[in-house]
């Protein structure tokens, strides 16, 4: 997943992810979907009113409209949004980071001919690939691309916690222990505490001696608890 940055009016720089390759694509299926389903719905409604072809033809007409107009009409009144790219959590944006205009999206719209219509995708897919940035020929054209809004979630990020200022850390054996090791720790001891199980917070205060080679007198929730903040300390510099 790419990353651009956004400076803002503040001269704050921002960095925004692109839409994976992956999510637009699903996002799109997803669209394709819901716009191949009105227009069978549509045209099962028109089949079954036995109408005259010139009057059917006319009624079509205007009914297949929302189905013509989906992408420009949802992106427009939805914040940047289709159904699939509110299903993909990814949202059309400026590349200043600010909502689009109607003018952005209509150009996004209508060039939907160069990009999916008459190469099948393949401009669109290709010129992903090429120009970065998360941008399709239409995307280039208005100014625009397509950003996640997932939140993404690292193992690292559960790890770490906030310390004081002048915190002074007793135990530097503790890098010994991998980041997902230190997980299990954390989540181990968290829980225990949680339930009251004393037992469990002993017996991980002695593993935790065994394998970092220290040596302390301190109790069993006491030290574990050091050990996390001591990881985190050592880890985060």
């Amino acid at each position: 997943m790419e990353q651009f940055q956004i400076e803002t009016a503040q001269n704050i720089s921002i960095s925004q992810n692109t839409a994976h390759l992956g999510d637009r694509m699903l996002a799109f299926l997803i669209d394709t979907f819901i716009i191949f389903t009105y227009y069978s719905v549509m045209i099962l409604i028109l089949v079954s009113l036995d109408m005259d072809l010139g009057d059917t033809w006319a009624i079509w007409m205007l009914f297949s409209l929302p189905g013509f107009l989906y992408y420009l009409l949802l992106e427009t009144f939805n914040n940047g949004k289709t159904i699939g790219k509110a299903a993909m959590k990814i949202r059309v944006v400026k590349l200043d980071g600010s909502n689009p205009n109607f003018g952005n999206y209509f150009v996004r719209w209508i060039m939907r001919i160069v990009d999916i219509s008459i190469s099948s995708g393949g401009v669109a897919v290709l010129t992903f690939l090429i120009r970065g940035q998360g941008q399709r020929v239409g995307d280039i054209a208005a100014g625009t691309t397509v950003i996640s809004e997932k939140k993404r979630v690292s193992l690292r990020d559960t790890l770490l916690q906030e310390l004081p200022a002048d915190y002074i850390p007793r135990f530097p054996q503790v890098t010994v222990f991998k980041d997902h090791e230190m997980q299990t720790i954390k989540n181990m001891y968290t829980d225990a505490k949680r339930s009251g199980d004393h037992n469990v917070i002993v017996n991980l205060s002695t593993k935790i001696k065994e394998v970092a080679q220290i040596s302390t007198d301190l109790m069993a929730i006491e030290f574990v608890d050091i050990v996390i903040k001591d990881y985190n300390f050592y880890t985060q510099q």
